[in-house]
């Protein structure tokens, strides 16, 4: 099945990818380049997360766990063990996947509370083994993120780098979304039960979409231990976990520009209100209470309602005439 996007949304995607190719050249300072690379890393986990959440509505709180997992593999395997920084960040996302089903296969089962506790508790076992092996995970102390080679290196090639694989995960993720995998998730999401009793195989879409989220996730730990350069178990605290949760929720479920719009509201917000960075979770507790009083269906919504108000539906109605010669016809015959 082919779609056709409007010459609107052709523009607006065009002027997006211009906007994020040229945007070393008119970043002020290596900072906000710095800014740009971290959100590009987000949104690649986030990507992948948004279908678990926003498609087939599991709450899944744990994914920085999923995370960590990605960047200490990366750190262990590109830093100690000396392999190249592209084999290692496959070999994480990997490793995510693997990890992803294993926790996947029996916390799915779970009603949603349960699942999202079973996912808290796996970010929780995950930092502890990480501080119970300071042999291979560094401890406490932890380990430096190696960086990537030429043309990679700099902060500018970095951020292409990221760009392009964010550029990538949302394309992948799209194209699941818009086709048959993305109307099973949105069943479930909506009514397991029905969707259960048209075929739709509830267990194994989930464990797909949980599993795409978990290789994601492991992509982004990688180039995430890139980015800071250096990892200790306190960079991966649980509020991290709620804040990836919160973008989607903001942004809105089943949506895709809406996660992606509220990844880099929230993630820039904390440098808006610099002088107030003590009150950071007040202003994300605000945002997302304006959200779910205002906007319950998320930011995306505004976007498309803004959208149909500029350019309205066309709506083709071809009169009806009824075949009054039959119909006498039908009428004359004998009953």
């Amino acid at each position: 099945m082919t779609t056709t996007l409007p010459a609107s949304k052709i523009a607006g995607l065009v002027f997006g990818a211009l906007l994020i190719a040229t945007l070393p050249f008119w970043a002020g300072d290596q900072y906000q380049l710095h800014l740009a690379a971290l959100i590009a890393v987000y949104w690649i986990l986030i990507a992948g997360l948004n279908l678990v959440v926003g498609f087939t509505g599991q709450l899944s709180i744990g994914h920085v766990g999923l995370l960590s997992i990605g960047a200490y593999g990366f750190a262990i395997l590109a830093g100690k063990a000396g392999w190249s920084p592209y084999a290692a960040m496959l070999a994480s996302g990997a490793l995510g996947g693997v990890c992803g089903l294993l926790l996947g296969l029996p916390s799915l089962r779970l009603p949603g509370f349960y699942f999202a506790m079973a996912t808290m508790a796996f970010a929780m076992i995950v930092n502890e083994l990480v501080m119970a092996n300071p042999g291979l995970t560094g401890g406490g102390v932890g380990l430096p993120g190696p960086l990537f080679p030429a043309p990679f290196g700099t902060p500018t090639g970095f951020y292409y780098l990221v760009a392009g694989m964010a550029a990538l995960v949302t394309w992948l993720t799209w194209n699941i979304a818009r086709r048959m995998w993305g109307r099973a998730f949105i069943s479930i999401r909506d009514n397991p039960v029905a969707a259960q009793a048209v075929g739709v195989p509830v267990l194994r879409a989930k464990l797909v979409a949980f599993v795409f989220s978990g290789v994601s996730a492991g992509v982004a730990g990688a180039v995430f231990a890139s980015l800071q350069s250096y990892i200790t178990p306190d960079t991966f605290v649980f509020e991290l976990s709620l804040f990836f949760f919160v973008c989607i929720i903001i942004g809105g479920r089943g949506s895709l520009i809406g996660p992606l719009i509220g990844t880099a509201a929230l993630t820039a917000l904390p440098e808006l209100v610099a002088p107030l960075a003590k009150l950071g979770n007040l202003f994300y507790g605000v945002l997302l209470l304006l959200v779910v009083l205002v906007v319950p269906e998320g930011i995306g919504r505004v976007f498309e309602i803004v959208g149909e108000r500029l350019r309205p539906r066309e709506v083709h109605r071809e009169p009806v005439s009824p075949d009054l010669p039959r119909l006498a016809r039908a009428l004359k015959e004998p009953a």
